[in-house]
């Protein structure tokens, strides 16, 4: 069975006013627009053609969740748990409402999650960069009062990340966050006066506290990886990992959750104790996963069985994909139709999905343009218990 899905925009504050109806063609509705979700997960299933919606034909068993991220301003800073996180958590909150603000847990599924750049540029903040670089990146901001009290604290033993994230975020160390944030301002004002290997993400940083002045998670942001994907490349993030999007559009994959624990960069609650019970911190550049090769199809390999992701383009002749579970079609360009052994044939709007299920073996993606296709995992581990 062939299925053509659809959803309304999520109207986050963060979201773009421009780049979802760029895609697809329209006119922007003047509103932010940020997510359109492609899934079952009981918050915003997708809509299906003809009336109903897809968690009433799936069960709510989808293992993935798909989405066009389109973000116009950066968005919290955030962790998502294990799967023995989620579950734990879940079980504990068991009592408390749905709609009550003390909740962190509104699953009990992990939530790593993949994103690819469809914007020329997409810049993220993707994992903690070692201690003894933002030591090196601290040296470009001076030795005022706030720097040199960062620097102390990074220079001590243990897990000195752990603590110094506890620190900025638990409510005491607001002098020394306005201190880093007007030197960070006044580093990326300066002309030639930023080191080569850091104006980047100095400039980049600046940008967050024009959108979040005051807020700590501003130098929670300076103790991460700045990244900047170009089109087709992606990031796989693993549970435990502290990230951020920054600005672009994107399509992202992850385990069908949304447990996120945030980490700053929001005026919503952050729960400094449970953020920092899940939060990974070890260190080190996150891979970039790029486009290899010049064949039709580029594959995102990531090690975990809730999905898998590969784009196609498509330069008119017909290709056949072997349907092993339920699998979307996503179009991001051009001018694409799915058809089906039987030869039913859909065509998928640039910003759509058609949805396969495991049951049609196959289908043939004609046309010309770019899509994505998202399946449950293929060869990938059964354990994801740490992932």
């Amino acid at each position: 069975m062939l299925l053509s899905l659809t959803n309304a925009p999520r109207d986050y504050a963060w979201g773009s006013d421009s780049l979802l109806a760029e895609l697809e063609g329209r006119v922007p509705s003047g509103a932010p627009e940020a997510e359109v979700w492609f899934g079952d997960h009981p918050s915003d299933p997708a809509d299906v053609e003809g009336g109903g919606t897809l968690d009433q034909i799936t069960g709510g068993t989808l293992p993935y969740l798909l989405k066009l991220l389109a973000a116009g301003t950066p968005l919290s800073i955030q962790v998502h748990p294990t799967i023995a996180q989620a579950r734990e958590g879940w079980a504990r909150e068991s009592g408390l409402a749905d709609d009550d603000p003390r909740r962190n847990y509104r699953d009990d599924n992990h939530k790593p999650e993949l994103i690819v750049a469809l914007s020329e540029t997409f810049e993220s903040l993707s994992g903690l960069r070692p201690v003894a670089r933002t030591l090196a990146l601290l040296d470009t901001l001076g030795d005022s009062a706030g720097v040199a009290a960062l620097r102390a604290r990074l220079s001590g033993d243990g897990d000195v990340l752990r603590t110094v994230i506890g620190w900025l975020l638990g409510g005491e160390a607001q002098s020394e966050v306005d201190d880093i944030i007007a030197a960070v301002r006044t580093a990326a004002a300066g002309t030639g006066a930023i080191a080569g290997e850091w104006s980047t993400t100095i400039r980049a940083i600046a940008g967050v506290a024009a959108n979040y002045p005051a807020d700590p998670g501003v130098v929670v942001a300076l103790l991460m990886n700045h990244v900047v994907l170009r089109r087709g490349e992606g990031v796989f993030l693993r549970a435990g990992l502290l990230h951020a999007y920054l600005s672009g559009l994107g399509v992202e994959i992850m385990a069908a959750s949304d447990n996120v624990l945030r980490g700053g960069l929001t005026p919503k609650r952050i729960d400094v104790p449970e953020l920092l019970s899940i939060l990974d911190t070890s260190s080190g550049e996150v891979p970039v996963l790029r486009p290899s090769g010049d064949g039709a199809v580029t594959a995102y390999p990531v090690p975990i069985p809730d999905f898998a992701l590969e784009r196609v383009s498509l330069t008119g002749a017909p290709l056949t994909w072997d349907v092993t579970g339920p699998t979307m079609v996503l179009a991001t360009a051009g001018d694409v139709a799915v058809s089906s052994a039987a030869g039913e044939v859909r065509r998928v709007p640039v910003g759509a999905v058609v949805f396969a299920t495991p049951d049609e073996g196959a289908v043939t993606l004609s046309g010309a343009g770019e899509v994505f296709l998202a399946s449950p995992g293929r060869d990938t581990p059964t354990n994801t218990q740490e992932l």
